[in-house]
């Protein structure tokens, strides 16, 4: 099961649209009459934030009836998430559960695609998405990329050792750093060890320096397909990542170029799903 968001986000989501309680409704005179709210599909959707759009709506003082998990495949027209309450909770919680689940399933189903064409390309490929997500909303970003079948290439600069072109610059250069490897690895035995390369002869210098992981940016994949096979030619033990510029379009033909990790943040960025959400009185 996929982790959820804790309730101070939640909180602060309903507080974002909700300052001072819904104006319109309390105009009307509505408030307290008893409805329902069901969520459904308009296309094809893994879903994501499923959990925490029905806690915003039991924090707006609504129960749930049906509610399916994040991670779940749906057709078209599915109901996935039923609410009942008074008219007062079920407007509250609305448009920020329909934001979350559009957004976040978006992102989940975009990931889902991506991975199915990166595996059926080469089934013992892993995909791995950046921290490239808008400022704010990571927490959102990783749960969806998860629900779709990815995984985080690093949650932040704290737990990896990735090293790029803009630290080397204060080594003296790539072989400079190369030559310490071994020192690196015994200040951080636990670590892996990830260098990224321009090109393919960088490349095949960083897999020889005995690091974990050689992250190859936008290499086309016709070179990238050489350039594995020169690699593991090498016999070394090290795994061959592939980033830069990689999307739904060309991802199976980077994953059949037989790298072992694809790296990407095409996934945040692209419409949201198309939910409906129809709301409904309800006889008392």
């Amino acid at each position: 099961m996929l982790a959820c968001l804790p309730d101070i986000e939640i909180e602060r989501f309903i507080d974002e649209d909700l300052p001072y309680g819904d104006l319109t409704t309390h105009l009307l005179g509505i408030g307290n009459q008893p409805g329902t709210i069901a969520f459904s599909t308009r296309e094809a959707t893994t879903l994501c934030c499923c959990e925490e759009a029905a806690r915003v709506l039991e924090k707006c003082g609504c129960r749930i009836s049906i509610l399916e998990p994040s991670g779940t495949h749906c057709a078209p027209g599915t109901v996935f998430l039923s609410v009942e309450g008074t008219a007062q909770g079920l407007h509250a919680g609305w448009k920020v559960a329909l934001n979350l689940l559009e957004y976040a399933s978006g992102i989940a189903s975009r990931t889902a695609r991506i991975v199915r064409a990166a595996k059926e390309a080469n089934p013992g490929i892993v995909v791995v998405t950046t921290r490239k997500s808008f400022p704010g909303t990571k927490k959102v970003a990783i749960k969806a990329i998860m629900a779709g079948g990815a995984l985080p290439h690093r949650l932040g600069l704290s737990e990896t050792v990735l090293v790029f072109k803009q630290h080397t610059a204060f080594l003296g250069g790539l072989d400079a750093f190369l030559e310490g490897v071994a020192d690196l690895r015994a200040k951080a035995p636990e670590n892996r060890i990830i260098v990224e390369a321009d090109n393919a002869a960088e490349a095949l210098r960083i897999a020889g320096a005995g690091v974990d992981v050689v992250q190859v940016d936008k290499l086309p994949p016709p070179e990238l397909r050489q350039l594995t096979a020169d690699i593991r030619a090498l016999g070394r033990p090290v795994k061959i990542s592939a980033a830069g510029g990689i999307n739904e379009g060309n991802v199976a033909e980077y994953a059949a170029s037989g790298v072992d990790i694809i790296v990407l943040s095409s996934v945040y960025f692209g419409r949201p799903a198309d939910i409906g959400a129809r709301i409904s009185p309800r006889s008392p």
